[in-house]
């Protein structure tokens, strides 16, 4: 089992110590969509961008067995993959995935945001399921092939990027419990607006204190399907009670906050302290999360990884003590919390608006990512 010093020392390549898209690109050799959408389906999509339901038109391929390792490296046609009814992923699970976003800049130019810690990860979370690990620039040339293959389809609106999702499936079929001797890499991509149709305002948050995402031992680390299968029941009850996200507490002692169903955590003190939750193996390292800790150090800030206890953040809260709380992830990139509530309690979040710390970190975030103030990090990858 993993120990808290291997699930919190994620790292990857730079952008600086990555070679260029224009050298990774063609270890996926591009064959074009005979029938790519025309120009009203796409001004269609593009004119109205919603999150994760329009795909572009192609995508990346690769396939792994013991003898060959991974081969057949291709960008094709986006269509539907053909699987055996016995393939092992819809039996036993064993998939695992990522996201990114990518950037259109105001020269027109496209980034990507940390797609080595991606990469890093995502190899992470295969050594977890028992599975082969990808090469980091393989992983990162799947990305730059893609880009460049469908780069129409990257927006130039406000609050919009290309969404990309790779992931890797279990393709052997067979009926029984082990790691499968075939599998699949496939990366597509979905041209998207905000996560949160309200944009950067505050969600309503209710705790789940009969349910958790995952217990000490298991899969909290990994990007796997099978941790947010779990958080589905909770969050339709959520969404059913009037809330917009469910949190999650720690399976051990159902006292602590984890995370919500897709992203991470964070708390603001009223006198400029920033916590969040320490990485114990049950929660998943976010790639915006530790960007978010490198931004507070960098201005100064005293940060905190350590365990938070839900009662006493209630007590906080309603003191004054703690002035705001935000979630952040890759699909909504930070999140104001205004209101946590679960049975037994209903507390708002100082004034119930996103507070300055939280805008601050949105805003200087968002302007790297978008390109509109320096990259001292690294951070950004050019992808055409």
């Amino acid at each position: 089992m993993s120990t808290p010093s291997e699930v919190t020392t994620l790292t990857g390549p730079s952008a600086a110590e990555l070679p260029g898209a224009q050298e990774l690109a063609p270890r996926f050799p591009l064959t074009r969509n005979p029938a790519p959408a025309g120009d009203p389906q796409h001004d269609a999509v593009m004119g109205s961008l919603t999150f994760g339901v329009a795909f572009t038109d192609h995508m990346v391929r690769a396939t792994w067995t013991p003898e060959q390792g991974w081969h057949g490296h291709r960008t094709e046609a986006f269509a539907p993959i053909t699987l055996s009814p016995a393939a092992a992923v819809l039996h036993y699970g064993q998939e695992i995935f990522e996201g990114l976003k990518a950037y259109r800049h105001a020269d027109g130019s496209v980034w990507t945001f940390r797609p080595g810690f991606n990469a890093a990860r995502f190899n992470a979370s295969a050594r977890r399921l028992a599975m082969p690990l990808l090469p980091e620039e393989d992983f990162v040339a799947s990305l730059a092939a893609l880009v460049r293959a469908d780069e129409r389809w990257v927006p130039g609106v406000e609050g919009s990027s290309l969404y990309l999702r790779p992931f890797m499936i279990a393709t052997e079929p067979f009926l029984g419990v082990r790691s499968a001797h075939e599998l699949e890499y496939l990366l597509i991509a979905s041209p998207v607006g905000p996560y949160f149709v309200n944009g950067f305002q505050p969600v309503s948050i209710w705790v789940a204190q009969d349910y958790h995402r995952v217990g000490p031992g298991g899969m909290g680390a990994a990007k796997t399907g099978g941790n947010y299968a779990a958080s589905l029941l909770p969050q339709q009850e959520a969404y059913d009670k009037g809330f917009e996200q469910v949190c999650f507490l720690d399976a051990a002692t159902n006292t602590h906050l984890e995370e919500l169903g897709g992203m991470n955590v964070f708390v603001v003190d009223a006198d400029g302290t920033v916590r969040t939750p320490a990485l114990t193996g049950t929660i998943l390292e976010g790639g915006t999360r530790a960007a978010i800790l490198q931004l507070l150090r960098d201005s100064g800030r005293t940060v905190r990884e350590e365990t938070i206890e839900l009662a006493a953040l209630l007590d906080q809260i309603r003191s004054g003590q703690v002035a705001e709380t935000f979630a952040c992830g890759t699909a909504a990139v930070i999140t104001p919390m205004g209101r946590l509530a679960g049975e037994g309690f209903d507390v708002t979040v100082g004034d119930g608006r996103p507070g300055p710390i939280t805008t601050e970190l949105y805003e200087t975030l968002t302007d790297i990512q978008y390109g509109r103030r320096p990259d001292p990090h690294d951070w950004m990858y050019r992808l055409v």
